[in-house]
């Protein structure tokens, strides 16, 4: 994996057509990203857009949204410096939820686990993400903070 440049993040609408067509692109669910408590970013290095991230809140958990990196662009590690800003903006003294169907391997390389759904607050249960739009073949993933 190549060194980085540092990242320019910065907050985009969850309607922004940049970040629909992205998560489109990739394959990513688009239908939820306008609903309320959604914190989106686009991120830039050295002038060029290199991907997009979110996360919500739910008291002290944090549900970490979908994150896409520009295939011409993947094997930078820019999905890890991607993850890491959305960890340290997320704050919260709850552990980091997130479902995939695709990424596990690579969220396992930051840390996280795989946990049966029933191990999820109810929080993150309740959300459109868990409830309706992840197949129920999703993986859950936790982290817990750092300390």
């Amino acid at each position: 994996m190549a060194e980085t440049c540092p990242l320019e993040p910065r907050p985009v609408a969850g309607n922004a057509p940049e970040l629909v067509r992205a998560l489109a692109a990739g394959g990513l669910p688009v239908d939820d990203l306008t609903e309320p408590g959604r914190c989106f970013f686009a991120y830039r290095s050295q002038g060029e857009p290199t991907g997009f991230g979110g996360f919500e809140r739910h008291g002290e958990h944090v549900l970490l949204l979908s994150i896409v990196v520009p295939e011409a662009r993947r094997g930078e590690g820019l999905g890890g410096a991607i993850l890491a800003h959305l960890i340290a903006e997320a704050g919260g003294a709850g552990a980091i939820w997130l479902l995939t169907t695709s990424a596990a391997p690579f969220f396992a390389r930051h840390g996280f686990r795989a946990v049966p759904r029933a191990e999820a607050p109810a929080a993150i249960l309740a959300t459109r993400q868990a409830a309706a739009i992840c197949p129920a073949s999703a993986t859950l993933m936790t982290r817990n903070p750092e300390p």
